[in-house]
């Protein structure tokens, strides 16, 4: 994607001596700067574009300044519309702070004035921004990357190597792996770290709504569609789009997700203005992606768009040596009190000598769960409950000529049978999406009782 300017501005009034001025004032400063000398241009750019801060004059021909405000805010509502007005309309200038503009400034202007309340309102643009951030991720949550072992220390090394690029990346690996906290090290390592992060777990939307989380709706673009709402895309400008589970989305997205990768544009569902953002994609799948593409399940164009750099995160069971760290590590987050449990020696061994399908995330489950149960200072092995009773000694007793198909098939069945066929209980512990877990049954013809949520 082409880089666009940090600060995108639209400059509106009808006077050609004051948008000409402005825009050399605004460009001087390092600002991107559009003009419009008239209202009905000024909708027309804003249907095409997302800026940052609007300055606006209230009295022009053909369409008002109001106007142009109303459609603004109820298209962008981030943006930050500044109100250039004559003393008689201060009045007036007043009443769109109601409406949703951030400030006014009158005629004839001071410039430094005028740029101290630019730099107002893209603080103001910022923090609601952030605000939306954060909301993601707190629902997502946040984790350190803990471990030395000499596995995820290669993955490290490259992580750091290519964020230093715009390189699209591909994360690859088991469920619970840790993909997320690697593309988080890729985006705060890069030039892009004061900008968005906003990741979308694609496996997690329904079908139909992925293309509106995304790239966002219009208002009336479909039944529940009661008001314009942004897309997942439209907040990330500037930053860091992370498409977890990408394998999962289906066949008639991904020419509309390939097209936005390839020019940066994209029209928010039931509208027809083009948009454009300028943000990096990393993405993120537990599945084969060669072979979907084989099985023309994920399209070709595709996979090489968003596989610039491969990055493969690995199991948790070729990593052994990293389990007491991260034990340590969930005890200090876990403890509800000022004393931190301890870990047993044979609960240790117990811990280190587990297969883990479920990967970091089941460990982590796991880990909780004894903390809770344990009323002691030290977790001993009864308050260890491994929810997948397939051990390493186990494993070697299943016959060698099965098929990794038949494998996963055997661990899906013991996992449900564990957990009473409780779907979701099972599919926490497989580190996999109740959607995924579905497909599985279905694709393996697992006979089941009437599941359990």
């Amino acid at each position: 994607m082409t880089p666009t300017p940090l600060v995108q501005t639209l400059v509106v009034d009808d006077e050609k001596n004051v948008t000409d001025l402005l825009k050399i004032q605004l460009e001087e400063e390092g600002f991107g700067v559009d003009i419009a000398n008239d209202g009905a241009v000024a909708i027309n750019k804003v249907q095409g574009k997302r800026y940052d801060v609007i300055l606006l004059d209230l009295k022009m021909p053909r369409v008002n300044g109001i106007d142009v405000l109303k459609f603004a805010k109820e298209n962008h509502p981030d943006s930050q519309v500044l109100i250039l007005t004559g003393y008689g309309d201060i009045k007036t200038a007043v009443d769109t702070i109601k409406m949703g503009a951030f400030d006014f400034i009158t005629k004839p202007y001071n410039f430094e004035e005028l740029l101290v309340s630019v730099k107002n309102a893209l603080d103001m643009r910022r923090l609601m921004v952030d605000n939306k951030v954060m909301k993601m991720q707190l629902q997502s949550g946040r984790f350190e990357i803990v471990g030395q072992s000499a596995a995820l220390k290669e993955v490290i090394d490259i992580a750091l190597k290519v964020a230093a690029s715009d390189a699209s990346v591909m994360i690859t690996g088991p469920s619970g792996s840790g993909k997320e906290l690697i593309a988080h090290l890729i985006h705060e390592n890069s030039d892009r770290a004061a900008k968005p992060f906003v990741a979308v777990n694609c496996a997690s939307i329904p079908d139909t709504l992925i293309e509106s989380e995304l790239f966002g709706h219009e208002k009336g673009a479909f039944t529940d569609a009661h008001s314009l709402k942004q897309g997942l895309a439209e907040i990330a400008d500037g930053g860091t789009l992370f498409l977890d589970e990408v394998g999962d989305i289906t066949f008639i997205v991904q020419p509309k997700l390939l097209r936005f990768i390839e020019t940066g544009t994209f029209r928010r569902v039931g509208g027809t203005a083009e948009l454009s953002v300028d943000v990096r994609i990393l993405s993120a799948t537990n599945k084969d992606i060669h072979r979907e593409v084989e099985e023309e399940k994920f399209r070709e164009d595709l996979l090489y768009r968003l596989n610039v750099v491969h990055v493969e995160v690995p199991a948790l069971g070729s990593r052994r040596e990293d389990i007491p760290s991260l034990v340590e590590h969930f005890l200090q987050k876990k403890s509800k009190s000022r004393q931190v449990k301890r870990i047993a020696p044979d609960a240790m061994r117990l811990l280190e000598n587990y297969d883990w399908p479920g990967n970091i995330r089941e460990l982590e489950n796991v880990i909780e769960r004894a903390a809770i149960l344990t009323t002691g200072d030290e977790i001993r092995p009864e308050s260890i409950a491994l929810t997948s009773k397939v051990r390493s000694a186990d494993l070697r007793r299943i016959p060698t000529r099965l098929s990794l198909a038949e494998l996963e098939r055997i661990h899906i069945e013991n996992v449900l049978k564990a957990n009473a066929f409780n779907r979701s209980k099972s599919a926490q512990a497989l580190g996999i999406s109740l959607k995924t877990l579905y497909l599985k049954i279905k694709h393996y013809g697992i006979e089941t009782p009437a599941l359990r949520i």
